[in-house]
């Protein structure tokens, strides 16, 4: 249902009645008009078609005769998230209020507050500094979890993308100025952690309150509880597409009577672009990303940076108030995340007035004061009148394995008393480094008829053409990581993007007679249609007619296009700090290009001036220089010479 309804949503219809004197060019402009009304720029095709079909509201056609209600998504929320943002005397944002929708059920039902200064914007996350300036700063990016609950997680700079200043270190009420850049920038990496997480989620509307953002939306692709969904596999498997494609075509009737006909026997070459990337992770462990206490237990001791002690019990002098023999039982769960971490665990020690045992998962460690070894009342007399003290510091490690463990203390009390245990755990929390190789290559080189056509080894070109222009990148070193985690790695490339060109042969099918249009092509003029055509007797007919092209009108020579500007500071973010801070002059000018109207005024924006006016504007030159130095400034530095 929803494909036809986003297809009719595409169709021109015109059903109004045209007057027989309009000829093809008149109804053929009037559409195009019309489709570029409602379709000619991204907001109008957002507000046209993208909103209201999200939304489950009325579309209508081109020529607006007809209306209809598509149910593209499954779910729909007014309010998928809202963000509040508060900015401080010193420019930095000094709250972010977060509220959200987990469920799409129409409902806010998760919020939560970042207190923490917010001083610069990146497209995925943001970056926190001491207030009003660029020093001390920390790089966080925009996650979200299984449920949606969206949360700031300490990254490396580099994996930031567009970052720039807005605190006082780089310009004054920069956020206040540009409130609804800031929110959508803001807003736009918490909306693209979301889709990451879940890719069934889509963006209807957003809507922009003051200091508030708020966005309407969508849960569409599939009507699935889980997010791992067929539809969205190759997200995270780019390289099955090709199986896939091939298992698909093969059943497929349309595609093989399509593969069948004239149209599509011989042969044709596809040109395949894939990469072959070098994924580094830097695993920067705590204690508690190795082992923690989840429930019971009454403290915790750290004792060095990879050393703490879990306590239990009740250890204060006869807290235990017992009758003629009563039992207390204290349960601890310990969770272990990374057992190949854990280098240590013992039980260091452990007391009880009057009878004590200890157990981990229900297997017996120790008891006393003599040996008790089921789980009913003592093998002796209750009271002891003294504390029973055990220091076995006996090794435990073998019982820690990844997953959750019980610790069970139990004491017998005959009238007053007291119990305790203690474990001591150490862990390696040394800074580790993976890597692999991600080769969405495979398939294509593994194809007999796909050969490499061209590829760019950390910015260098090595093949060209099918050829190899004997250019070789010298071995790169990256660092990654951030603080104490920072490692330097050395390899011979990180990143290489290939084109393969691949053919595809269907030459056991009887290849399309082509020679009747190479006739025509080779023998009419642009007065003269010659043809020649299949004879009953299998012979061939040649003949010529005049011929006249209909009189295509004029154009004009190009779309009036105006260039503006307007003042801009240069709060752009990078690792070596902000790029205001490295210029003489940090205020510059953003550039803007406008199409003028049909009057040829150019529209300008506000705090714009007109730079050259409406007309056929060429700014090429300068937009190669531009692009170049872009170029050349995030290559790497290699000695090449010219390739004959």
């Amino acid at each position: 249902m929803a494909g036809r309804c986003l297809l009719a949503a595409c169709v021109l219809t015109f059903a109004a009645p045209q007057s027989r004197a309009q000829t093809v060019e008149d109804r053929a402009r009037a559409a195009a008009t019309a489709t570029q009304q409602r379709t000619g720029s991204s907001d109008a095709l957002r507000g046209n078609y993208l909103t209201p079909g999200l939304s489950g509201e009325a579309i209508s056609t081109i020529d607006q005769s007809r209306t209809f209600t598509p149910a593209i998504a499954c779910q729909k929320t007014a309010s998928l998230l809202e963000v509040l943002i508060q900015p401080g005397s010193t420019g930095d944002i000094t709250s972010i209020t977060l509220s959200q929708d987990t469920n799409l059920d129409g409902s806010l039902d998760r919020s939560g507050t970042i207190s923490r200064p917010i001083s610069g914007i990146c497209a995925n996350g943001v970056v926190s500094c001491e207030p009003g300036t660029w020093t001390q700063c920390h790089y966080l990016a925009w996650t979200a979890d299984a449920g949606r609950a969206l949360s700031l997680a300490e990254v490396a700079m580099p994996e930031l993308a567009g970052c720039y200043c807005v605190n006082n270190s780089c310009g004054a009420n920069l956020v206040w100025g540009n409130l609804d850049d800031v929110l959508k920038d803001l807003g736009g990496g918490m909306i693209g952690a979301l889709t990451t997480s879940d890719p069934r989620v889509g963006v209807a509307q957003t809507q922009v309150n003051g200091p508030l953002i708020r966005y309407v939306g969508a849960e569409a692709t599939a009507c699935a509880d889980d997010p791992a969904i067929a539809q969205v596999s190759y997200r995270a498997n780019p390289a099955t597409i090709q199986a896939d494609a091939a298992n698909a075509s093969t059943g497929s009737s349309i595609f093989q009577s399509l593969a069948a006909s004239g149209a599509g026997a011989g042969k044709a070459q596809q040109m395949r672009s894939c990469a072959i990337t070098r994924e580094v992770t830097i695993a920067d462990p705590s204690i508690d990303d190795v082992i923690s206490r989840t429930s019971g237990g009454y403290s915790e001791v750290r004792t060095g940076t990879g050393a703490i002690d879990f306590l239990m019990g009740s250890p204060t002098d006869d807290s235990l108030k017992g009758g003629s023999c009563t039992l207390f039982d204290f349960r601890m769960t310990l969770h272990v995340s990374q057992a190949s971490r854990i280098t240590a665990a013992r039980l260091v020690r452990y007391f009880a007035d009057d009878w004590v045992q200890v157990r981990i998962d229900g297997t017996l460690l120790g008891s006393g004061p003599s040996p008790w070894t089921t789980t009913g009342l003592p093998p002796g007399k209750c009271e002891k009148k003294a504390t029973y003290q055990a220091s076995p510091n006996l090794d435990i490690i073998s019982y820690l394995t990844e997953g959750d463990h019980e610790v069970w203390l139990r004491a017998a009390v005959a009238d007053s008393g007291e119990a305790f245990a203690q474990l001591h755990v150490e862990v390696d929390d040394s800074c580790t480094l993976a890597e692999r190789v991600v080769d969405q290559c495979a398939g294509y080189a593994a194809q007999s008829q796909c050969t490499l056509s061209s590829e760019t080894v950390d910015g260098v070109e090595t093949f060209r053409n099918a050829v190899a222009t004997g250019l070789r990148p010298l071995p790169q070193t990256r660092t990654f990581g951030a603080d104490r985690c920072a490692m330097s790695i050395s390899r011979d490339f990180f990143n290489r993007e290939r084109q393969y060109a691949c053919v595809t042969d269907t030459s056991a099918m009887t290849a399309p007679d082509l020679s009747r249009g190479a006739y025509i092509i080779d023998h009419s003029t642009e007065t003269l249609l010659a043809d020649r055509t299949r004879a009953a007797d299998g012979g061939t007919v040649s003949t010529t007619r005049a011929f006249q092209l209909p009189d295509r009108g004029t154009v004009a020579a190009c779309e009036p296009v105006c260039k503006t500007r307007a003042p801009g500071a240069s709060t752009a973010a990078t690792p070596t700090g902000v790029t205001g801070a490295l210029l003489n002059k940090p205020a510059g000018w953003d550039t803007f290009y406008h199409s003028c109207s049909a009057q040829n005024v150019c529209p300008l924006g506000s705090g714009e001036e007109i730079v050259s006016d409406c007309g056929c504007l060429d700014d090429f030159p300068e937009a190669v220089v531009m692009m170049q130095s872009v170029r050349l400034a995030s290559a790497d530095m290699v000695c090449t010479s010219s390739a004959p």
